[in-house]
């Protein structure tokens, strides 16, 4: 049991598994994953994080550190006390809605790649605050990607405009679309082949990519 003294955090826990979603969909990690409202949660000082990551890292080889749940960049200070208890031996990968791009600056020393996971018919006020996160990403050095869910209300224009917005934020993002379940369901079409070729000639790096679904696929 954490001992509550420092620097907690409520986390879902830290399961092992296979990313589902995003740039590095299908890597074997180790997933630090901070409890949303309606789930089940512990609550870890930093150092007992430190302490469970090295006994876990010690056991077995991995990919990667993904760190995800809600509101990641929301515990900055947190995460920067875990690291600073363990340097991490393995690359690190933190997702976020981006809607906090100050903390980028906060983690940078640590982290590899920086992901911004986002509805792909989101507002224009999330979208440009997860712009935001991007440039700051690139500004600090990182390996960047935005990861966009589609949903069966986005429009191709609506996508199509996300995806030159996410160019003129930093040319060196990875773009990673997800479709649909249900389009994924009823098997892609070549809807989704013309629009790969229109997202292509406005950014060189996007990338179609079907999830790794549950129990298997991780986020």
């Amino acid at each position: 049991m954490a001992r509550l003294t420092g620097p907690t955090a409520a986390l879902a826990g830290t399961p092992v598994g296979v990313q589902g979603h995003g740039v590095w969909a299908g890597r074997r990690q180790l997933v630090v994953r901070f409890a949303g409202e309606a789930e089940t949660a512990v609550m870890y000082t930093a150092e007992a994080l430190a302490q469970e990551l090295k006994r876990l890292l010690a056991k077995t080889t991995f990919h990667s550190l993904a760190v995800s749940g809600r509101d990641t960049l929301g515990h900055a200070e947190y995460l920067a006390a875990v690291f600073a208890a363990w340097e991490p031996t393995l690359p690190v990968l933190l997702d976020t809605d981006g809607q906090r791009p100050e903390a980028v600056r906060d983690l940078r020393r640590w982290l590899r790649m920086l992901q911004v996971t986002l509805a792909a018919d989101a507002g224009a006020a999330l979208v440009e605050r997860a712009l935001h996160t991007l440039r700051e990403a690139a500004g600090a050095d990182l390996e960047h990607a935005l990861v966009l869910d589609v949903t069966e209300q986005t429009s191709d224009g609506q996508l199509l405009r996300i995806v030159e917005q996410a160019h003129e934020a930093s040319e060196r993002v990875a773009v990673i679309v997800h479709p649909s379940a249900q389009a994924e369901a009823a098997g892609l079409d070549r809807r989704w082949s013309v629009l790969l070729e229109q997202a292509t000639s406005r950014h060189a790096d996007v990338r179609l990519v079907r999830r790794i679904p549950p129990p298997l696929g991780l986020r």
